[in-house]
């Protein structure tokens, strides 16, 4: 077994809440977080479009930056960017080589252990910031064991509502979590969650700035080669041009914005790195077999949502969609919206996930659709209806990551238990 299966394996244990695994296995390894200032993000939807961003606008200003994201798209090794580079992926093994018995002893957990991975490989290249993208929620998401000189929520809505309560409420209260005294925290939640992190920023003595509060983000023009928008704080305003597509992402921009304004970035740097941004699979455009595909890694109701508005704003009412979902999400209300402007809807499951829904269960939910036993035949079928319709693939970011090395003649990464 190679030392990236073994760590695979250990998904089996699945999540249990608390730190005191992550402090001890740090501890161990002589504390690597401590080598590089880190920022956290955290948040529902949104957080890998603002670190992605922030990352990108950081390494355009001359810091060697890494990026933590998960989970990853096509390639583990996506996870540990640095400068926009995958690592070696031989390195990779032997880093985990060298944590195994470490994590063993300390009864260390996937995400933990990747966690740490990160931050092991990212003191060994001599990374200056490290942008690190919370996984769920925030008070025990094993990110929070670094101690960031500043955090990013970038929104508050409904998921994983089993570990981190059933309202935006609790779940705000979560992803406060990550909140330092005397440290800035920035946010675009609104209502009853903006109310939550309010009172804990109060509570922590953090420097909560907020999103139509202290921050202002005026979008300017939104198509298919990104959106454009002004971005003011008390720090100053800034025009920037992003790729990343739909309004929602003039948020995630202008968190990523002020976010370097507050490192004491340059105006001209800001503005090159959020124009540099890449983050594929996420509204992302593809052209195969003289058929356009659209990619997006909307996996609850809220992003569902969301990429339902931005199909229709950009005039896209023609669709195909391949649906896949994992079986703990709100498999209805993250479904119906995008079936609903859908002209055919073909059920798939990813192989790369074990807890993806078998689509004979969403059959249940939109009794109508074809039924694909793998992404690469839900493709072959949508390829043959006599349509010329884009066809939209979402559900999952795993079903997302799995697709789109097939669209783009690579070869994807071989599926472990």
């Amino acid at each position: 077994m190679s030392s990236l299966d073994w760590l695979y394996a250990r998904r089996r244990f699945g999540v249990i809440p608390g730190l005191e695994r992550m402090h001890e296995l740090l501890a161990r390894l002589g504390e690597p977080q401590q080598a590089f200032k880190s920022i956290l993000v955290g948040g529902t939807n949104g957080k890998g479009s603002t670190s992605s961003t922030l990352a990108s606008v950081l390494s355009t200003a001359g810091y060697k930056t890494g990026l933590f994201t998960s989970p990853h798209l096509s390639y583990f090794s996506e996870r540990f960017m640095i400068d926009g580079k995958r690592p070696d992926e031989a390195r990779l093994e032997a880093m985990i080589t060298q944590i195994k018995p470490h994590a063993e002893a300390t009864d260390a957990l996937f995400f933990e252990i990747s966690t740490v991975l990160a931050c092991q490989y990212f003191a060994e290249q001599g990374v200056e910031y490290a942008v690190m993208e919370v996984g769920i929620g925030g008070r025990f998401d094993s990110t929070n064991s670094l101690d960031p000189v500043l955090s990013i929520i970038s929104n508050v809505a409904l998921d994983h509502t089993e570990v981190l309560g059933g309202t935006v409420e609790k779940i705000a209260f979560e992803k406060a979590g990550i909140m330092r005294q005397g440290k800035p925290v920035l946010s675009a939640a609104r209502a009853g969650a903006a109310k939550v992190l309010q009172e804990q920023a109060q509570e922590k003595g953090a420097k909560l700035w907020l999103l139509d509060r202290e921050i202002y983000s005026a979008l300017l023009t939104m198509s298919w080669q990104g959106v454009a928008l002004q971005v003011d704080s008390p720090l100053g305003s800034v025009r920037v041009q992003s790729p990343l597509v739909g309004r929602f992402q003039a948020d995630n921009v202008a968190l990523a914005v002020v976010a370097a304004q507050l490192l004491g970035v340059s105006e001209a740097a800001i503005q090159k790195g959020v124009a540099k941004t890449r983050w594929p699979g996420r509204l992302e455009r593809i052209d195969y077999q003289n058929r356009q595909f659209i990619i997006d890694g909307a996996h609850n109701p809220d992003a569902a949502r969301v990429l339902r508005q931005t199909l229709e704003d950009l005039a896209v009412r023609d669709i195909i969609l391949i649906f896949g979902a994992n079986k703990d999400k709100d498999l209805e209300a993250t479904l119906i919206p995008l079936a609903e402007l859908a002209t055919r809807v073909i059920f798939t499951q990813a192989s790369l996930i074990p807890k993806a829904t078998p689509p004979e269960l969403l059959k249940e939910l939109w009794p109508e659709a074809a039924l694909a036993s793998t992404p690469a035949e839900a493709i072959r079928i949508a390829l043959e209806l006599p349509s010329d319709a884009t066809i939209v693939i979402a559900g999952s970011l795993y079903l997302a990551g799995e697709v789109r090395p097939l669209l783009l003649g690579e070869s994807p990464e071989a599926f472990r238990k």
